[in-house]
């Protein structure tokens, strides 16, 4: 019986804690969103870098690509991007799901889909390096294509753990609700940046 009481008194204790901590922090903006977002501007720094680079190879060289070098195709990269571009409109949904009516069953659906599209783009890549005509080392500008696209498929891989992730946690209930998704909000971010970084890559890479 006495334990029963100590147990009890641990649990309001515990308890009181945790409104404590929440009101705590209900009494301060959540920054959270903004520091990703300035992560994200770093990341985006890394890729200007890149562009730099490519730009700055592109101008030295007499001939681009240098000859000799197989001219891509545009008909895989082009429907990887509107695959990519059209799972950019799929993630909103499901942060509108979530926002509008707490739908999480709505928002892991959309998610999902998301997922799958994402693994598509990346299975898409992966085939189109076993069938280019050029390998890493073959010369400047595919060495520079392999790098740029491949950080890219990095991002792409990173974003599919993120929405792994939040697929996992929404099965914990109450975990999100339209109050509190920070998670499924900094994976749509991320995912829209993956999005934009690609199109730049497409332009440059593929169209220019």
């Amino acid at each position: 019986m006495q334990g029963s009481t100590a147990d009890q008194n641990q649990a309001d204790i515990a308890y009181a804690a945790t409104v404590e901590t929440a009101e705590h922090h209900s009494e301060h903006p959540d920054l959270r969103l903004f520091g990703f977002i300035v992560f994200l501007v770093s990341e985006s720094m890394l890729f200007l870098g890149l562009f730099v680079a490519y730009f700055a190879f592109r101008v030295v060289t007499p001939e681009w690509p240098p000859e000799g070098t197989e001219e891509l195709e545009l008909m895989l990269p082009g429907i990887n991007t509107i695959i990519l571009i059209s799972s950019s409109f799929v993630i909103h949904k499901a942060d509108t799901a979530i926002k509008q009516s707490g739908d999480v069953k709505a928002a892991r659906l959309w998610f999902a889909i998301t997922i799958a599209m994402g693994a598509t783009f990346l299975a898409g890549q992966v085939y189109e390096y076993n069938h280019l005509g050029f390998g890493l080392t073959t010369n400047l500008f595919a060495s520079t294509f392999y790098l740029l696209t491949g950080f890219h498929g990095l991002h792409v891989f990173v974003g599919l753990l993120l929405m792994s992730t939040v697929l996992w946690r929404s099965r914990v209930p109450g975990h999100y609700s339209e109050t509190s998704h920070f998670g499924i909000e900094a994976t749509e971010v991320y995912w829209h940046f993956v999005d934009v970084i690609w199109i730049v890559l497409f332009l440059i890479l593929y169209l220019l």
